[in-house]
Parts: C-alpha cells; sequence; structure tokens
C-alpha cells in the first residue's frame, strides 16, 4: 500500500507573472511616473514664483500651444525609441515638409488638400528611406538621421531660394489657401462655440463687448491630445503596441518570435516623418509662411521630452503619455519664465537638468522595481 504525500502549499513557488503587486510598487512600474513627478514639481514652482496669470484659462493655453506641437513630435519619437532607434532629422523634417507644403500652395497652385496629402505622404516616403537606410546597412539610426539633419536643412535652404528668387521665407500661403473649409482642421482655434456659449453664461472671463478673453482651443491642441490617446492606446492595447516593445527590447528574439521587425522599424521611422510634417502643416498655416529655420534643434527638444516621459535610449522601454507630460513641461517652463522675474536664458539651463535628472530617476526607480543592480 502507498502512502499519498501531499506538497505543502508553502513550498510551492508563485508564478511571477500572476504574482500580486502593492499599488505603489505598480505605479513605480509605469515609465511616466518620473514625469508626472517633474510636472507636478514645476507647476508648484510657478505656483509660488509666477503671476497668478498664468494659471489663468488664456495662461494655460499661452502654455499648450507650443507645448502642443512639441508634443506631437515627442509622442512620434517616443514611440521610436520603444523600439530602439533614434530620428534627429524630424526638426529639419518640420523645415522641409514645410517647404514641400508652401511650395506647393504657392508655387504650383495646388488646391489645400492635395498640398496636405502631398506633404505627409512625401515625408512618409522619406522617413521610410531613413528606415531603411538603417536596416540594410546596419548604422546606428543616430548616424543615419544625423546625416539627413544636414541634407534635410541644406534642401530646405536651396528649395526655398529657389522658390523666392533668393530669400529664405516662402510668404502668401494665406492667400493661397483661401476659404478651404479643410483648413480648419490645421489651424487656428477649435470649440469657439462652445467658449462663446461660456463667455454668455459667465463661466469664463470675457472682454467688455461679451466676446471671450479666451476664444477657443488651438488645433493643434487637439492633434496633440488625440495622437497621445491613440498611441497609448496602440501600445498597450495592440498587437502593434506588443511588437514595438519587442522590437526595442530585443529584435533577434522578437525577429525569432515571428515579429515583423524590419516592417516595424521602417513604420515608425515613417510615422515620426509624418509627425514632423504634420506640426510643419499647423505652423505653417497657423504662420501664413515657411522658412529655413522652422523645427531648428526641435528633433532635441523631442527626444529630451520622450526621455522626461520615461522612455530609455537603449529601447524597448517608454510611454507615450509619458511624453505627453514631458512635452508640457517644457511649454510650462518655456513660457512660464515670462510670467516670473527669472531670466529666460535660464531655459537652457533647465532642459539640461531636467534630461539628466529624469534619467536618472528612471533607472532608480527601474532598479529598485526589478531588483537590478
Amino acid at each position: 500500500m502507498t502512502e499519498n504525500t501531499t506538497i505543502p502549499a508553502t513550498s510551492v513557488k508563485a508564478d511571477e507573472r500572476i504574482k500580486k503587486v502593492s499599488l505603489l510598487t505598480s505605479l513605480m512600474r509605469r515609465p511616466e511616473l518620473g514625469a508626472v513627478a517633474g510636472l507636478l514639481m514645476v507647476i508648484i514652482f510657478f505656483f509660488f514664483t509666477a503671476d497668478a496669470s498664468m494659471f489663468s484659462l488664456a495662461g494655460m493655453m499661452t502654455v499648450l500651444a507650443p507645448a502642443s506641437q512639441l508634443g506631437i513630435l515627442a509622442i512620434a519619437a517616443s514611440l521610436l525609441m520603444i523600439g530602439g532607434e533614434f530620428d534627429l532629422s524630424i526638426g529639419s523634417m518640420v523645415a522641409f515638409a514645410g517647404l514641400i507644403f508652401g511650395g506647393l500652395l504657392v508655387n504650383f497652385a495646388q488646391p489645400l488638400w492635395i498640398a496636405i496629402l502631398f506633404t505627409l505622404l512625401f515625408a512618409a516616403v522619406l522617413g521610410a528611406v531613413n528606415g531603411q537606410i538603417v536596416i540594410r546597412t546596419r548604422l546606428p539610426s543616430f548616424i543615419v538621421t544625423l546625416a539627413f539633419l544636414f541634407i534635410l536643412r541644406g534642401l530646405t535652404l536651396v528649395g526655398l531660394k529657389w522658390a523666392t528668387g533668393g530669400s529664405t521665407q516662402l510668404r502668401g500661403i494665406g492667400q493661397a489657401v483661401g476659404d478651404a473649409s479643410i483648413a480648419k482642421l490645421f489651424s487656428g482655434l477649435a470649440f469657439q462655440n462652445f467658449f462663446a456659449w461660456l463667455a454668455e453664461n459667465n463661466l469664463i472671463d470675457k472682454f467688455d463687448n461679451g466676446v471671450p478673453k479666451v476664444a477657443g482651443v488651438p488645433v493643434s491642441v487637439v492633434w496633440f491630445v488625440a495622437l497621445a490617446g491613440i498611441a497609448t492606446w496602440v501600445l498597450l492595447r495592440t498587437r502593434v503596441g506588443n511588437w514595438i516593445f519587442a522590437v526595442g527590447g530585443d529584435p533577434n528574439a522578437a525577429r525569432n518570435s515571428g515579429v515583423p521587425v524590419d516592417r516595424v522599424k521602417t513604420g515608425l521611422f515613417a510615422l515620426t516623418a509624418c509627425a514632423a510634417a504634420l506640426v510643419a502643416i499647423i505652423t505653417v498655416l497657423d504662420a501664413g509662411s515657411t522658412d529655413a529655420r522652422r523645427g531648428f534643434q526641435k528633433e532635441f527638444e523631442a527626444i529630451i521630452a520622450a526621455v522626461i516621459g520615461g522612455s530609455l535610449l537603449t529601447g524597448g522601454y517608454g510611454s507615450a503619455i509619458g511624453a505627453f507630460f514631458g512635452a508640457i513641461i517644457f511649454g510650462l517652463v518655456s513660457i512660464g519664465l515670462t510670467y516670473t522675474k527669472f531670466d529666460s536664458d535660464w531655459f537652457q539651463v533647465f532642459l539640461g537638468s531636467m534630461l539628466l535628472l529624469a534619467v536618472l530617476f528612471n533607472n532608480f526607480i527601474r532598479r529598485k522595481v526589478t531588483g537590478e543592480r
């Protein structure tokens, strides 16, 4: 007769995948934790040092306008960084896409919708070329896109001088656009009727004639919020999001698991270029002109915002919503300093400090959570 033996439940090691963790540990695992903490610190700083008008509705819209344009770039840059690559050409792509867009409208008299569609498609092709060069040559994306940074900036200068007869600024875009209805999707203000209703009911400040002091939300902010939501959903709820994390974490293992690594990376490069083209379209329509310095140094600011948002330089880890908060931090500081008695030149010092602190903070938290040394 055999004796039945039972293994004590305490001797069975729990599967790490189903192991319950505390709420604090779960929050610490979120990549955007550093950006949220940084945003809170910046808000507290300006609450005590800035003029109270900074936190009015008008002040917040003033902050969100530049933050949204940078944020569109930062969200795309964060996805690419999660996928394990960089794109240092997106700032120059803003200028070059602005040239293509403005040239189609002014020099070739194309309808607005054709100019928008062609500019986005052209940017996507250039982004895909970037990706294919990185994949086929196995050169670091840092080097390839750095080369395109200079190539695109130079082509913008040459193209503008050709299109204008020697100037580095192309004007007349507002007249070329005219009253095209599609322009409202890329320029001006959104929700104007809603803000007028708020003013009529004394829910927001208004002038003596009844016109609201804030007439609406800049369209770039709407794009910014929408893209942040879509990118976050893709990363956390779709197969493509899993592929992006896998490609950035270990491309060889991902390829062996059936992930189309080359297509994912090419698509991410194309997406980043399209984000730059979108910013070009928005800013050119708002300004009514384009110039050679458009997007200058935005590639570095976008990467810094992505890093502040929790994206690792090594890939495989990051957050689109973190880049969203990182861009807002940029907007708060760049505009907020004008509401204080501090010299605005301190902005550059802040950028470098925030980048260093964000990297140190994210590394510290990751090691605490994972037990790395």
